[in-house]
């Protein structure tokens, strides 16, 4: 037998068991990131951050540095961190003509801003941390681009012979400059570990970041600031900055007490606006019931309810399914007559076989028996696809009586709702009937009616009638003796 399997997607997900230990909660902090589309405002600033030197703000970047000779620039936060663990993601792209780049990079974290100096645009002893992207090979060693985490407690000065090589903490090497995508780096500072990650690659995913460095032990400065800065020298790049995204972090299941102040903060001025706009409302809602007494706010039957929405989506559901069953009986009707035709031209042949000659009788007989076997299995397959069919026209009556009954249920509720609302408007007529004030009016006096039958009129036809009564008796009696004389 033929049967139908009806095939459901079921998507089962369970949790690997090789998954990661819960980590650090994180929460985005806008007053200290920037991102496209719309980055500046109508001013031309970066809302929350500040721009310096040779620095262009645009709508989906900023070009920290054009590729000018001697350039620098830098933006800065205005607002100190005020919490001590975070991580931000930042997108950029170095791009140049020339085979080498200059001069690189860097992302900042200071207790105070650097808006300009000679350490890549940006001010020299910094007291806090700073990773740069060195583009220039200085000391002649072959080893850029480079990737460098310096830490500076605001004593140290920087060494550019070496590209800071005797005072970088972490490095690593790799090739970000004029990369086909945007380089992504991902920086945390997490339990006074810091942590440098590199994607290279297309997605924005966990799999693509790998790690670059990692420092520990690092005591950063609280209340700093955030930074982005660049410079050219004899050679110049393109420096962009597409995006700066800044995350507080947290243990799991603890918040920090800034955070903490500051959520409670956000919600009461959540709650006092919230109160003050329901209490508007409502003197708004009374004063409009004052001014349209008239109109009045409609009942819930007039909406739809959850059992006719649930009717109605079943209704759609089986209108669908049937449709499917038609169109499947359809294809089996095609079907059907495709093999009756096949059939047709098989035993067709079995005919002309066996009448074309008689020194093969028996490879005749041979396939005749085969051909009468396969004659007999698609007979079979007919009558099975008959059967089917006949299930599938059963099912068919059976979805549309169901519909039948459904749209029944539907118009009967329908009715119902209507019969509801003719109460409730009889209901406010009676009710405006009872409030109105009574008028006591008096109704008229009939007007006399004349008589229509007079005196003479009465005895004209008292006349007439017995005239008739008469002449009726003597017509009778006439009849009477006539019928007597024949017997």
């Amino acid at each position: 037998m033929l049967a139908f399997v009806v095939p459901f997607i079921c998507l089962l997900a369970a949790p690997s068991s090789g998954q990661r230990a819960e980590g650090p909660r994180r929460r985005f902090e806008y007053k200290h990131s920037f991102k496209g589309p719309h980055l500046i405002l109508k001013d031309g600033s970066i809302p929350f951050w500040t721009h310096h030197g040779n620095a262009l703000p645009r709508s989906d970047q900023v070009r920290i540095v054009p590729s000018i000779r001697s350039q620098s620039g830098s933006v800065w936060t205005k607002n100190r961190i005020a919490f001590v663990n975070w991580e931000i993601e930042v997108v950029f792209r170095i791009t140049g003509r020339n085979r080498i780049g200059a001069d690189g990079l860097a992302v900042w974290y200071s207790k105070e801003q650097g808006p300009a100096g000679p350490v890549y645009g940006a001010a020299d002893q910094w007291n806090g941390v700073g990773i740069f992207f060195d583009t220039f090979d200085n000391d002649g060693g072959k080893n850029n681009p480079i990737v460098l985490v310096v830490v500076n407690d605001g004593q140290i000065t920087y060494d550019h012979m070496t590209d800071g090589a005797s005072q970088a903490l972490g490095w690593c090497l790799r090739d970000y400059r004029n990369s086909y995508q945007a380089v992504r780096v991902r920086i945390r500072y997490y339990q006074k570990a810091l942590q440098v990650y590199l994607n290279l690659g297309r997605a924005d995913v966990d799999e693509n970041y790998e790690l670059c460095t990692e420092v520990t032990d690092v005591n950063l400065p609280l209340g700093g600031h955030f930074g982005v800065s660049s410079a050219t020298g004899a050679v110049a790049d393109d420096h962009d900055v597409l995006s700066f995204v800044t995350f507080s972090l947290t243990d799991p299941g603890t918040l920090d007490t800034s955070i903490q102040g500051q959520q409670a903060q956000g919600e009461d001025e959540y709650q006092k606006e919230y109160d003050r706009f329901e209490k508007d409302l409502e003197k708004r809602k009374n004063e409009f019931q004052k001014q349209h007494p008239e109109l009045s706010t409609p009942d819930e039957d007039a909406f739809e309810t959850e059992s006719q929405r649930e009717l109605q989506m079943v209704l759609s559901g089986q209108t669908i399914v049937r449709e499917e069953l038609r169109k499947l009986r359809e294809k089996l009707v095609d079907a059907f007559e495709e093999h009756k035709r096949h059939s047709e031209h098989v035993s067709k042949l079995s005919r002309d076989r066996q009448t074309s000659t008689t020194m093969r009788e028996v490879e005749q007989d041979a396939n005749a028996e085969r051909l009468a076997i396969v004659l007999n299995g698609q007979k079979k397959t007919a009558k099975q696809m008959q059967d089917i069919g006949m299930n599938i026209e059963d099912i068919a009556s059976k979805m549309k009586l169901s519909q039948q009954s459904l749209k029944t249920m539907v118009s009967v509720m329908d009715q119902f709702g209507e019969i509801k609302e003719h109460i409730h408007i009889a209901k406010k007529d009676v009710d405006s009937l009872l409030n109105a004030e009574v008028q006591h009016l008096s109704c008229p006096k009939a007007l006399p009616v004349p008589s229509c039958l007079s005196m003479w009129h009465f005895l004209v036809f008292i006349v007439l009638q017995s005239v008739f009564v008469f002449y009726y008796l003597i017509h009778r009696n006439r009849r009477e003796t006539n019928s007597k004389k024949y017997y």
